[in-house]
């Protein structure tokens, strides 16, 4: 069923490799961020939903 609407699209053996280098693209992107990000901002941002509950449970007890 769907081989004949693939047959019907000009280049369609282009769209898997520019799916494929998009993918990669990305990919390798993401593992460049990770390695060069700085240390200090993964710890700040692990540590941030620790330090919201923190102070949400302090202004909850604020008007007690």
């Amino acid at each position: 069923m769907f081989k004949y609407y693939f047959e019907q699209v000009n280049n369609v053996e282009v769209w898997p490799i520019i799916s494929l280098i998009i993918f990669i693209t990305f990919f390798i992107g993401l593992l460049v961020w990770v390695v060069k990000v700085d240390k200090k901002y993964i710890q700040d941002m692990s540590n941030l939903p620790v330090e919201e509950d923190a102070e949400n449970n302090k202004n909850q007890f604020d008007y007690v």
